[in-house]
């Protein structure tokens, strides 16, 4: 039995205000990170292989895209760890841009290789792509990354899509070694085409989502900026702050009451690196999550199932 059925926009039924079409997918497509920063929640080593081993084939997220699209979505976001660290990457990005969707791609930049930049022109994701930077200068960068040379291969990378015109914006962490370099870094990513705002910023980093590592988890605690240092970040500029958390709250939060979430959790689909679904990759509580690729292996996933799979998860986010 087929689990997709193929509706026309007026047949979508909607459920307490949402419809049963997939929003939005985020697949992280591996945990592991050529970078060790310092405040990270979720990287591995790049070279872990007990990691690479569990992780999604490339068969396997091909068939999730392709579940994806028939079900209505439009955009799906590679994130990771470092996303480029996939052998299959540029394979399973073509996939996506050839079932119509438009591809996010978080990254460090620092595996950007020409090739893939000539690719990125050539087959553009059709959403910006946003790299994150942790630093302006080498000293700085590489006191986050703990990755000697990570400087300069980010610098590279970024180079390579200036050069052929790749839409992407920046954007940062707010960290000991990098917090003076705010007016460098800002005075940087106006020059960047395609920012027409100033970048945002992480500043109260999230422990370990794996629960793995208690050390680190005391670090990260350690790097957050208190209340008042965020806020005052924040609100740099008042009335766009305003406006801003305007917007954002319009589109994620909603009134009080018995549902789980009141943010945007389970507006989508968040598939982690092993094929594990859930409202967000913050949420790993075992009760929210669901084994989605064996269910479909196995056989027993129907178009029922995968219906009030996506009708669940949007009540979670309801």
């Amino acid at each position: 039995m087929s689990y997709v059925q193929i509706l026309k926009p007026h047949e979508f039924k909607e459920e307490r205000g949402l419809t049963t079409r997939l929003g939005s997918l985020d697949i992280e497509l591996t945990e592991r990170c050529n970078n060790d920063c310092i405040h990270c929640c979720i990287n591995l080593p790049a070279n872990d292989r007990a990691a690479k081993a569990r992780e999604m084939t490339t068969g396997q997220i091909k068939s999730i895209l392709t579940e994806a699209a028939a079900l209505g979505c439009l955009q799906v976001r590679f994130t990771g760890g470092e996303p480029l660290l996939r052998i299959d990457f540029e394979e399973l990005y073509l996939f996506a841009r050839r079932l119509g969707l438009k591809v996010l791609i978080f990254t460090n930049a620092r595996l950007i290789t020409p090739q893939l930049a000539d690719l990125f022109a050539r087959i553009p994701p059709l959403v910006f792509i946003e790299i994150t930077v942790y630093g302006m200068h080498k000293k700085s960068y590489e006191a986050v990354s703990r990755v000697p040379g990570s400087f300069a291969q980010f610098r590279r990378g970024v180079d390579l899509l200036l050069e052929r015109k790749v839409p992407f914006i920046v954007k940062s962490a707010l960290l000991p070694p990098n917090k003076t370099e705010m007016e460098e870094f800002e005075a940087w990513a106006n020059t960047i085409p395609w920012m027409e705002k100033r970048p945002s910023y992480s500043m109260f980093f999230d422990l370990r989502n794996r629960r793995d590592d208690e050390k680190k988890n005391t670090l990260i605690a350690s790097l957050r900026l208190s209340p008042e240092e965020g806020l005052a970040v924040l609100t740099r500029d008042a009335a766009n702050y305003r406006k801003e958390t305007e917007k954002f709250a319009g589109k994620f939060m909603g009134p009080p009451g018995d549902a789980i979430f009141e943010c945007g959790a389970g507006n989508g689909l968040c598939i982690d690196a092993y094929g594990f679904v859930q409202p967000c990759m913050g949420v790993r509580a075992p009760e929210l999550t669901v084994d989605l690729f064996r269910r479909v292996a196995s056989g027993t996933m129907t178009a029922t199932d995968h219906k009030k799979t996506v009708i669940a998860m949007n009540k979670a986010g309801d």
